[in-house]
């Protein structure tokens, strides 16, 4: 692990034990890498810088919403590099391509380090929420608020499991329009 990655988990770990403050400051750190490897990525397809923004917004937003999966007995970097690899994965989807990127191009550019800002800064998480239907905000309160696990989110809300992790993915989908539609 190396030290970018080690302050990283540091962060996480005080963000996990309810620091808001350790939070902000773990998102204002990762931002620049996830940038430089959506950039890095981008470019292996011909598509610019412009491009990224997108990317690395989804790739923020999907740590935000799934920061209670990673296990902080491990290195933080991969978790980042598979959130990162996949929001890319979707982004080359919807431009209809169909890229196969190997993990290690991008856990190697998420050591780049670029000085800009953390892109949700300031951002308001909690009107986002206030926009998606009862069940998805429910869902995403207590898998990611709460930390409730997906069982004990299901037995609370009555649903399945598997309609719970639906449901997540299509709030996860439904916070990405908003947070463009918001962003513009």
């Amino acid at each position: 692990m190396n030290a970018f990655e080690e302050e990283w988990a540091v962060l996480m770990r005080a963000a996990m034990a309810g620091d808001e403050a350790a939070y902000g400051t773990f998102l204002r750190a990762v931002t620049p890498s996830i940038r430089a490897a959506a950039r890095r990525n981008l470019a292996r397809f011909g598509l610019g810088p412009s491009e990224a923004e997108d990317v690395v917004q989804d790739t923020l937003l999907a740590i935000h919403l799934k920061r209670q999966t990673w296990d902080s007995d491990r290195p933080i970097g991969p978790w980042i590099s598979a959130i990162c690899r996949n929001k890319f994965i979707d982004q080359m989807r919807r431009r209809g391509k169909s890229p196969q990127v190997p993990i290690e191009d991008v856990s190697e550019s998420l050591a780049a380090e670029d000085t800009a800002s953390g892109a949700l800064d300031g951002y308001d998480v909690s009107r986002m929420l206030d926009q998606l239907n009862e069940k998805q905000r429910n869902v995403v309160r207590f898998l990611t608020i709460e930390g409730a696990s997906v069982r004990q989110t299901a037995e609370r809300l009555n649903m399945t499991e598997g309609a719970i992790r639906v449901t997540l993915h299509r709030a996860v989908k439904a916070l990405a329009v908003i947070y463009r539609e918001q962003k513009t």
